[in-house]
């Protein structure tokens, strides 16, 4: 049916249109303001790495606000290696430690503490590290000196100091006293002998300790720390007359003899060990049978010694620190074990237990030189020692010694620069150091 219109309207479609299209525009003029304040907060566009880059025309030029310039089209993050990214910015977490964690006070810098008059003095060591090519940390010896001269204490309590190395120079924050016994360490390195020097370790044991009755006289004693070791200082006379002494005994055996060629103030190790295997457990058998297996263990028996020399700068004293280590099996004590069975029987077997014998030695000794010393650990393992392989013969219980027990006697002696001596006795090969506390044992 036909709608009736009335003078002065428009039809009913047209009004329809009409109101569309006014919708249509305002929707448009939102957008687009919303759309340009977003392009001015941002600083302009920025195109898709995949996309080309379109300079700006002469017409957007000219309606582009003062101030505004397109942002030109470069690679993202995705494709920049990580090592050139910037990497955020954390500074509010930066200190942020975790719960429960007690952090100190972060200071702000300034001076050092200067109540006692500490100084800070820098050492050079390339006099004495230029010369040690193949040696990776030789300035770790002088540090190592320096703590056995001053002791840990004065480093870890006040006064305040401080004591860093590296291969060319060291560097020392404290008082003037210190300074003066650190001087007097590092002129021994840098203002000593270069050259190698030429360390002569004699290590013998005696089955009995009375070839002291005959040496007495001969030997000079010198005070220890250590218990149950004896020194003495012999002139290089006298310790020819000790040695042709003990080898004319029965009972003297002569362990190891080396000369040990080494750097001013460095450490040096030699080493005798042999492994001594021992049923340490017995373990269900994953196969069924036999129902039970042994599990062995092994401990190494025999001796480890390092010896780190210091000569003065005129080369007439030596301080010298020894570590030595003795460790032997005096025997397995067998221990009886009753395992059940899927049949309700008992499966015997046994374990061992070590009965173990070790001696231990650290001590730093200070002599002429041109003399030697000879140090006795008294009757002690020794792992080197034979015994009997008849148990009849064995005459240990009329002697008074008992098998795996000896005097062990350790001559040392400095001979002098390598290039004046002529090495015919094989070095012993190094080892390498036990895991220990963070000090390594040094001092």
């Amino acid at each position: 049916m036909a709608q009736a219109t009335l003078p002065g309207t428009l039809p009913f479609y047209l009004r329809s249109r009409i109101v569309r299209g006014l919708a249509s525009a305002c929707l448009f003029a939102v957008g687009s303001a919303a759309l340009s304040d977003h392009v001015h907060a941002q600083g302009g566009f920025a195109l898709p790495s995949n996309s080309v880059a379109r300079g700006p025309s002469t017409s957007e030029a000219q309606a582009a606000p003062q101030g505004f310039t397109p942002r030109a089209a470069g690679p993202t993050a995705a494709n920049t290696p990580p090592s050139l990214q910037t990497p955020p910015q954390t500074t509010a977490n930066r200190n942020a430690l975790p719960a429960g964690a007690s952090g100190g006070q972060l200071s702000q810098g300034g001076q050092l503490p200067r109540e006692a008059g500490q100084e800070h003095r820098v050492y050079d060591l390339s006099p004495y590290t230029g010369y040690l090519t193949k040696h990776d940390r030789p300035h770790q010896a002088v540090v190592d000196w320096i703590v056995r001269e001053t002791g840990t204490d004065v480093w870890h309590t006040e006064p305040f100091g401080f004591m860093s190395a590296d291969r060319d120079q060291l560097n020392v924050y404290h008082t003037n006293e210190m300074h003066q016994v650190i001087g007097g360490i590092v002129e021994r390195f840098v203002a000593g002998d270069k050259e190698p020097q030429v360390m002569n370790l004699r290590l013998m044991t005696v089955g009995n300790p009375n070839w002291r009755s005959n040496a007495h006289m001969l030997m000079q004693h010198v005070n220890v720390q250590s218990p149950g070791l004896q020194a003495w200082l012999l002139t290089k006379e006298n310790a020819a007359l000790v040695m042709n002494m003990l080898r004319s005994r029965t009972d003297v055996r002569e362990v190891q003899a080396v000369d040990l060629i080494t750097n001013n103030g460095q450490t040096e190790k030699l080493a005798s060990t042999r492994g001594r295997n021992y049923v340490l457990n017995v373990k269900p058998s994953p196969a069924n049978w036999p129902p039970y297996e042994p599990e062995t263990g092994e401990i190494q028996e025999g001796f480890q010694i390092e010896v780190s020399p210091l000569l003065s700068v005129d080369g007439r004293t030596l301080d010298c620190v020894i570590n030595a280590n003795i460790d032997q099996v005096d025997k397995f004590v067998p221990v009886e074990l009753d395992l059940p069975l899927p049949n309700n029987q008992v499966h015997r077997t046994k374990i061992e237990v070590p009965q173990l014998v070790s001696w231990r030695l650290h001590e730093r000794f200070r002599w002429p030189s041109d003399m030697v010393l000879l140090l006795s650990c008294g009757v002690v393992a020794s792992p080197e020692r034979p015994q009997s392989s008849v148990p009849l013969f064995n005459f240990s219980s009329i002697t008074g010694t008992t098998a795996g027990r000896s005097d062990a006697l350790m001559f040392v002696e400095f001979r002098g620069r390598a290039s004046d001596n002529l090495t015919t006795t094989p070095l012993v090969p190094q080892i390498g150091s036990r895991v220990s506390a963070p000090n390594r044992g040094r001092y």
